[in-house]
């Protein structure tokens, strides 16, 4: 199954490209805002097959700036450093044994299409696999945890170098946080998908220049591990977030370090999920 949130509304997107309205065609059952959607996300699989016969307008026709967030408003949102370990190499910090956990606040969040102001300081790209906890739960096991995943899409964990390096101790969520700092979309995707969920392409360009592209195999902790060892020590709930990490290629660890600047276009994308495109703006 393929999720949208076009107009604000929770939207299916059939195997041939058209969408359906969800609310509308379950007469109210559900509604229209896709948060919603993940408290109640078996029976939303229950009434899927019935909602893909169901003849829709064509994808196609739909303007980028109607995409919003697939998950808009989460609970909570986790966030996993070092994930990959060509990426701690190029940050000079050795892999991780355990998961390293910060989070992005949900103000930080948006859509796949629009414009990106730059705070003052160096800010940085990061393409992430992003999981949607569909059936939550405490001390999931790894082998269980992909049917608690609602759906997989692509995001940018945006940094801001500068601000999440100064002080005493390292402030990722801040410099993380930034209004617009955490892209998600275009469509959320069940797992069943995808012919592996645990190796998918993901990558990102920025003015036509690929600089990362990765594959989610190559995760330290694959999406398995890193729902076992979060809800070991906190439940987690539908409609949570997970970014899970960015393969090598970032800003910071390159010779000469570069980011991102006003007038820049950000492409980003995954496999079977879609392409996000964001443009880059100077504050007024």
């Amino acid at each position: 199954m393929r999720l949208a949130n076009i107009t604000n509304r929770l939207t299916l997107v059939t195997p041939n490209n058209e969408i359906v309205d969800i609310s509308e065609e379950t007469d109210g059952t559900f509604s229209p805002a896709i948060q919603e959607c993940y408290d109640r996300w078996d029976e939303l699989l229950e009434v899927s097959p019935s909602l893909h016969k169901v003849a829709g307008k064509p994808l196609s026709q739909v303007r980028p700036a109607d995409f919003g967030n697939p998950v808009p408003q989460p609970r909570q949102v986790f966030a996993i450093g070092l994930n990959y370990a060509a990426h701690a190499a190029e940050a000079s910090l050795p892999v991780p044994e355990d998961l390293t956990v910060f989070t992005k606040f949900v103000t930080a969040l948006t859509g796949p299409y629009g414009n990106i102001t730059l705070p003052p300081g160096t800010v940085d790209w990061e393409v992430e696999l992003v999981a949607v906890i569909g059936r939550g739960g405490k001390n999931v096991a790894a082998e269980a945890a992909w049917d608690h995943v609602a759906g997989i899409s692509v995001g940018q964990d945006l940094s801001e170098r500068t601000r999440q390096s100064s002080g005493p101790a390292p402030q990722y969520s801040l410099a993380k946080s930034h209004p617009g700092f955490g892209p998600i979309g275009p469509l959320l995707v069940t797992p069943d998908e995808f012919d592996d969920p645990d190796n998918i392409e993901l990558g990102c360009a920025i003015n036509g220049e690929q600089v990362q592209k990765g594959h989610t195999s190559d995760m330290v902790f694959p999406v398995p591990e890193i729902i076992a060892r979060l809800s070991t020590i906190t439940p987690l709930l539908p409609g949570d977030v997970i970014f899970t990490g960015t393969p090598p290629g970032v800003g910071v660890g390159r010779q000469p370090q570069r980011f991102l600047s006003p007038g820049d276009e950000l492409v980003t994308y995954m496999r079977g999920v879609g392409e996000m495109r964001h443009q880059i703006q100077a504050r007024s």
